[in-house]
């Protein structure tokens, strides 16, 4: 099968785009939701939360210091002395741990957290971008719907008009002039149905550029047309492309590694650990009193010296009351619920994928039938329009006639919109919409 080509090419997505007053392009929408989507946005804030959450984490390796200082004025009146005596003294303590088997496991940890932030965002980015490329073609869609529909109410509404002026000359009856009438009618609520359509689509538009939707709100207005390509996908590569790229798989299977690190953690509280401690205090000397009744000096009883200590701690938890196993089994669960998870989206992939190439396949079927339909029901309608200007057919024949072509004319229009809307569900089954890199690079995948 042939390698698939894209009628938008992604690799635009971070390019400048074209933005003619509230027209735009479908690459400057994704750039700006990649910019300025409100999701978008909050999963950024993530990541910087995540690599707070980290530094917590490797805290557990890191040494303990404490420092702090005390100081007073003694008062008093005694012969020989100060009536204010200041004293003053600091002190502090360090702890440093030796070993600690949650260690390993918690550094781990915040390095995932924050795999796992930026694996959000790619989520977050991909459904974002995702949600404004149909938006953007369902308005496409509807906007060319309400023409084709407005051309062919224009067309029943001059044959309305021709209908009534035969009525009038007396060379029809009512029934010809009224059915005109009603069948130029009867377009109106499909009209209307399709503008709401179009409407909606620009109102999510909007929303997926963080744009202002208040009352006074000018909505975009998308620029371009859809067109049918004929595509081919290779689902061999696109499996191995979707496993590798997909930022939901990536996301789950580092929720795996997280439960795994958060088990060994708990895990840690049942095995020894060993710390190094350095405390001391330090009280400065300010005077040397003396005995005058003795020759030699002698500091007074009510002194206190400075002292350092060091030595090691080690402790272990030798009976489990059930809190750790209880927490561990917990933990194991919730490891084995995600892998779980992780299996069956790997196996769903190439469901999807298949799933996909099929509908491709079948909306060229149909595109080739409905081109042949196309091209015949515009030679009938050209035909019956110029046998009801000469009275040889009748009102009916002429309706019928009208509504085939618009049938064919609207089905190629939605077989061009299934495909863009069938591409667009293949690049998010691939993971092709813009990503993190876990380098922090930003790269379309």
């Amino acid at each position: 099968m042939k390698r698939i080509h894209f009628t938008i090419a992604l690799t635009l997505l971070w390019g400048h785009g074209v933005v003619t007053g509230h027209a735009i392009t479908l690459e400057a929408l994704l750039q700006q939701a990649g910019e300025k989507n409100p999701e978008i946005q909050k999963a950024k804030a993530g990541v910087e939360e995540a690599a707070g959450r980290r530094l917590v984490f490797h805290s557990v390796a890191l040494p303990n210091a404490l420092i702090g200082a005390a100081a007073g004025d003694i008062g008093g009146h005694r012969a020989g002395q100060s009536p204010n005596s200041p004293f003053g003294f600091g002190y502090g303590n360090l702890t440093q741990p030796l070993f600690n088997a949650s260690v390993p496991a918690s550094r781990r940890r915040g390095d995932v957290e924050v795999l796992i932030a930026k694996q959000k965002l790619n989520v977050a980015v991909s459904e974002q971008l995702h949600a404004a490329r149909l938006a953007f073609y369902a308005a496409l869609f509807n906007r060319s719907l309400i023409t084709l529909r407005e051309e062919q109410r224009e067309q029943l509404a001059e044959n309305a008009g021709s209908q009534k002026s035969r009525y009038e000359a007396g060379l029809t009856d009512r029934n010809a002039a009224v059915g005109a009438e009603l069948q130029t009618r009867e377009l109106d609520p499909k009209i209307e149905t399709a503008r709401r359509a179009y409407e909606g689509a620009r109102l999510k538009l909007a929303e997926a550029i963080g744009s202002d939707i208040g009352p006074d709100a000018v909505l975009p207005e998308p620029e371009g047309e859809l067109h049918y390509t004929k595509v081919g996908v290779d689902l061999a590569e696109a499996r191995a492309d979707a496993l590798e790229h997909r930022p939901d798989l990536k996301l789950a299977r580092l929720l795996v590694r997280s439960a795994g690190e958060d088990q060994r953690m708990i895990e840690a509280a049942y095995y020894p650990a060993v710390n190094l401690d350095v405390s001391g205090d330090y009280i400065p000397t300010t005077k040397v009193r003396r005995d005058s009744n003795e020759g030699s000096p002698k500091r007074s009883d009510a002194f206190v010296s400075s002292e350092i200590r060091a030595g090691g701690a080690y402790t272990w938890r030798v009976i489990d009351n059930g809190k750790v196993y209880g927490a561990v089994a917990r933990q194991r669960a919730t490891r084995e619920v995600n892998e779980l998870l992780v299996h069956k989206m790997e196996v769903d992939v190439p469901r999807d994928l298949s799933r996909i190439e099929n509908d491709l396949e079948a909306i060229a079927t149909k595109q080739q039938s409905l081109i042949a339909a196309a091209a015949a029901a515009e030679q009938n309608a050209s035909t019956v329009r110029e046998n009801l200007a000469a009275g040889v057919v009748s009102q009916l024949e002429y309706r019928l006639a009208e509504n085939s072509l618009l049938d064919a004319r609207t089905g190629l229009l939605s077989l061009a919109y299934q495909e863009n809307v069938a591409l667009a569900e293949w690049d998010r089954a691939l993971g092709r919409y813009l990503q993190f890199s876990d380098d922090n690079s930003r790269n379309v995948q």
